[in-house]
């Protein structure tokens, strides 16, 4: 009888909680092969004169995939790192450990959609099939109310439906052991230098103070500490959604420990993290609804617009802006995190101070942070610039007012 070998394709979703590729991997599969692509797409410098990713976020998903790798070696497997296109060795990896099906997550933005459709070409001329699941939402797609394309644009009637009609999934349970391949080929997680960044910049983390390690593990402590009765900084969701964009950590398992410490003295609290939550859910879904609509300029009558990286770093270094912004500008860069509060600071000053073009204010805030996902940060984006799916939540206050009403002088944790 033939074994059924099963390739894991993993992207956003390194973790053994609550992993519905793996947890089905192991249930049908007689040998499982994880593998994860450091692809060097991702660590270019874009039109915009942009990293697509900084040395702080890769820093941080070295960290990530470095823990996935040792938990998936104290289970019995091993993860395959490769610092190549998946779609150029995919299908030489499928014909050397015999691999019947690959499974993999769908992601929703241009770029990754592309890989996918590369990937699943170069299987189908080996006559394998790619998998897709859908498992990076708080709410599954399959448990919606609805068809996507029927989903409201605007978020709270979204909001409203969902929580009403919907349910969130119950975690499903980690992963403890799989079989894999005797004989894996030994392979190594590639070097910052190995990625592509130059010496000048690698000695620059000696200045860099970024305050999360990568890993599941990490994940679930700090989901335990800024969860807890006693912890009241700004800083709480902002220290979990790297997690979350990595996928060292789910939606719904975060939405779950949420409402185990809910706590209704302090209400204000949980409802605004869970609130992160279901704009996190609102933004991918108008990305499959409108496929790409993030990524296209937004309407402007301005004619000036700052629309290059080189332009907006002229800006920053001239020190003619408020000190606030100064310091909001150096926490991105140097710690590659700011609370959501701040970012909205941050983002309605260069939008109305420097008439930076939505598409390089995201695509700045792309290469710094830690949380970076393509459908949150271009999503709030559109929204700062007035031109988003949900027309009633576009930005319409100044930066001022911003300031005054979210800015707080001295924050406990950095």
């Amino acid at each position: 009888m033939t074994k059924k070998v099963i390739l894991v394709w993993f992207r956003n979703d390194l973790r053994v909680h609550d992993n519905e590729i793996l947890h089905e991997a192991v249930q049908k599969g007689d040998i499982v092969i994880p593998v994860y692509f450091f692809d060097p797409r991702y660590f270019r410098t874009n039109d915009l004169k942009f990293q697509n990713t900084g040395i702080i976020r890769a820093k941080f998903l070295l960290d990530t995939v470095a823990h996935f790798k040792y938990t998936l070696q104290e289970i019995g497997a091993d993860l395959l790192v490769f610092h190549e296109k998946p779609e150029d060795v995919m299908g030489t990896l499928c014909a050397k450990y015999e691999v019947t099906e690959v499974y993999h997550h769908r992601e929703v933005a241009q770029r990754e959609t592309s890989i996918s459709e590369r990937v699943e070409e170069a299987l189908w001329k080996e006559k394998i099939n790619l998998k897709h699941f859908i498992g990076h939402t708080l709410y599954h797609k399959e448990d919606l109310p609805i068809p996507i394309r029927d989903i409201p644009d605007s978020f709270n009637s979204f909001k409203k439906k969902v929580e009403k009609e919907s349910f969130v999934r119950p975690v499903l349970p980690a992963v403890t052991h799989i079989t894999t391949h005797p004989h894996l080929e030994a392979t190594h997680i590639p070097t910052l230098e190995a990625l592509g960044f130059p010496q000048e910049v690698l000695a620059s983390l000696d200045d860099i103070e970024v305050p999360l390690q990568g890993g599941e593990g990490k994940a679930l402590e700090m989901i335990e500490m800024t969860l807890s009765a006693d912890y009241n900084d700004i800083n709480d969701y902002n220290l979990v959604s790297p997690y979350i964009a990595t996928g060292a950590v789910s939606p719904a398992l975060y939405y779950h420990k949420i409402k185990a410490f809910y706590d209704p003295s302090n209400k204000k609290k949980y409802d605004r993290l869970l609130m992160r939550l279901l704009w996190r859910d609102y933004f991918r879904f108008m990305l499959k609804k409108y496929p790409n609509i993030f990524f296209k300029p937004s309407y402007s009558d301005k004619s000036t617009l700052v629309t290059s990286g080189d332009d907006l770093r002229v800006l920053m270094r001239s020190g003619r802006h408020h000190p606030v912004i100064d310091e909001l500008i150096h926490d991105l860069q140097t710690t590659g995190n700011l609370p959501y509060e701040y970012r909205d600071i941050l983002a309605a000053y260069m939008l109305q101070e420097w008439d930076v073009s939505h598409l390089t204010g995201a695509s700045f805030f792309e290469e710094y942070l830690l949380d970076y996902a393509p459908a949150t940060t271009y999503g709030y984006w559109l929204h700062f610039a007035g031109s988003g799916t949900s027309p009633k939540d576009n930005l319409k206050i100044s930066w001022e007012e911003l300031l005054k009403k979210n800015y707080q002088t001295k924050k406990v944790v950095k």
